[in-house]
């Protein structure tokens, strides 16, 4: 897998699988084209997520209905890490995600700088959608990981204090994204 080149090793992370009956184009295309309006409460929980951040003062893009998710999240703080096309794509931030007025993101511009970075007191995410032939049969798996390094001790406390809380909400995220993007693939026309 592609997200192994850059990262690893993680404190934390995350998967989910679901099984499409879609070609490989016709899935890669859907997790590209895929927009909040067709995931289900996802712009209630990125609300809530960004509740104490608006409540501060500090304002945060709102999630347009009608645009591309993966679009939107590359417009906003995260970089395409990698693509191997119909196989796998790849994209990652790095932040302080845990702080209540909002993430503080690094400014990186490329995937050399994703791997170059070190601060300590941040945390590098990476994520990726991955497609894998399911033998003897006529589906394809899409599986969905994301991956969070945090290499100071005293920040990975306060990262597994966040993780703690978010962690459902963003479980649920991300098999609502999987089950969107199977109804999408599997209702595209030939």
């Amino acid at each position: 897998m592609l997200l192994d080149d850059f990262l690893p090793t993680f404190d934390f992370n995350e998967v989910h699988v679901i099984s499409v009956r879609a070609s490989r184009d016709r899935i890669f295309h859907s997790i590209k084209d895929l927009t909040p309006a067709e995931i289900s409460l996802l712009r209630l929980l990125f609300a809530i997520r960004s509740l104490p951040a608006r409540l501060a003062g500090k304002t945060r893009r709102s999630v347009e209905h009608s645009r591309p998710l993966l679009q939107q999240l590359l417009g906003n703080g995260f970089i395409l890490l990698a693509e191997s096309p119909n196989q796998e794509l790849v994209f990652g931030t790095i932040g302080q995600f845990w702080k209540l007025t909002g993430n503080v993101s690094a400014r990186i511009a490329d995937a050399s700088g994703f791997l170059a970075f070190g601060q300590p007191d941040y945390a590098k995410v990476a994520m990726n959608f991955s497609l894998e032939e399911t033998p003897r049969v006529k589906r394809i798996r899409v599986r969905t990981e994301t991956r969070i390094f945090v290499p100071d001790p005293a920040t990975r406390k306060k990262f597994a204090r966040y993780w703690r809380i978010i962690y459902p909400g963003s479980a649920l995220i991300r098999r609502m994204w999987l089950r969107a993007i199977k109804q999408r693939a599997e209702q595209e026309p030939g």
